[in-house]
């Protein structure tokens, strides 16, 4: 079992940036990857960002050059930086940890970017 614990969700004006933080207990040793989904309101929860164990990351193209997502080892948490925010990046964020075939979520945090 793999829990996940996020924070730093909140309200920004558009072009600002916030930073999300996943933090992982467990049985971390035995992840692939961890990353994030996001849910908008009446929308399909959509992959917004990975990183596997090798550190490579990967991006949906609407986030390319805006988003980064990061991890610490060892504390082994892993980060999503958000920059240059706009409407339509509102949504629940949840993170998200694979391991072989299981999938394992964090609670969700909401994203709220004003116009």
């Amino acid at each position: 079992q793999v829990q996940l614990v996020e924070s730093g969700g909140g309200f920004v004006q558009y072009g600002g940036s916030l930073k999300l933080s996943c933090a992982a207990s467990g049985a971390i040793n035995l992840l692939y990857a961890m990353g994030w989904y996001r849910q908008a309101l009446g929308k399909q929860r959509e992959l917004v960002a990975t990183i596997y164990t090798d550190g490579n990351p990967r991006y949906v193209d609407s986030v390319k050059g805006r988003f980064t997502i990061s991890r610490d080892n060892a504390k082994n948490t892993v980060f999503l930086q958000m920059n240059s925010l706009e409407p339509e990046d509102t949504a629940v964020y949840y993170c998200y940890a694979q391991s072989g075939s299981l999938y394992y979520w964090g609670q969700g945090t909401q994203v709220t970017v004003s116009s």
